[in-house]
């Protein structure tokens, strides 16, 4: 075991864990208005870890949403881990399969822009620290969700103190982080359009994916980065 990449894993997935704390905190305050108890809530953090689906997950159970509909809504706004997953196949191509398993399990967007990151920079994806980052991101998380869950009651309506906005801004910084990669504007541009003709024309949470199908299509169709210029993700972004 390479204790550097255990410590190296652990120190950026702190900061992470603390800036996630928010979101789990809210999704264990929403939970239980919904009527799921601490255990419940806790519970989905655990097995299903999915941030953002948990949150629209569990505003249609409480809702009484079908159930088909409630399991389409999740994959439309999970779907971006489908393009998480293939792209960083080739990083992991060393893992065994068991190895996988719980990569893909911990796979979130930060986990995978900072594997793409440290892949970018030469110093690789180890097993070890891809675990020691994903888990310091995890048990927070779960713990997290059990605190919000605990004293939802007290937190009353989320929207009053504007803790509804976090989510978004959470990914927007992730998207930032990229900003000097070759193609990100017209990508981004693109998506952010499609997005928002589909929030307005189709609805939650479809404008999700279909934002980030307009993006892959017009990234698809740019030219390549030359080989000459290696691409690195920004340096003076935080993990």
């Amino acid at each position: 075991m390479n204790r550097d990449d255990v410590r190296s894993g652990i120190r950026g997935g702190l900061v992470i864990a603390i800036s996630s704390a928010p979101f789990a905190i809210l999704f264990g305050a929403v939970a239980t208005d919904n009527g799921l108890s601490v255990g419940e809530a806790t519970l989905m953090s655990a097995s299903v870890y999915a941030g953002a689906s948990q949150l629209v997950g569990i505003e249609l159970f409480g809702h009484h949403v079908a159930p088909w509909l409630v399991i389409l809504s999740v994959l439309a706004v999970n779907f971006r881990h489908v393009l998480y997953s293939a792209a960083l196949a080739r990083y992991i191509a060393h893992f065994s399969p068991l190895q996988k398993f719980f990569t893909f399990f911990l796979l979130t967007d930060p986990q995978f822009a900072e594997s793409v990151k440290r892949e970018e920079s030469g110093q690789g994806v180890s097993f070890t620290w891809y675990m020691a980052f994903g888990s310091a991101i995890y048990v927070p998380w779960v713990i997290s969700s059990a605190v919000g869950a605990f004293f939802g009651q007290m937190l009353g309506d989320p929207k009053v103190l504007a803790i509804d906005v976090l989510l978004p801004i959470y990914f927007l910084g992730l998207v930032i982080g990229f900003r000097h990669k070759p193609g990100f504007y017209p990508t981004v541009l693109a998506s952010a359009l499609a997005s928002v003709l589909a929030y307005h024309f189709i609805g939650s949470p479809w404008h999700v994916s279909i934002g980030a199908a307009a993006g892959v299509v017009v990234a698809a169709f740019l030219p390549l980065p030359s080989l000459a210029q290696p691409v690195t993700a920004a340096s003076d972004t935080e993990n």
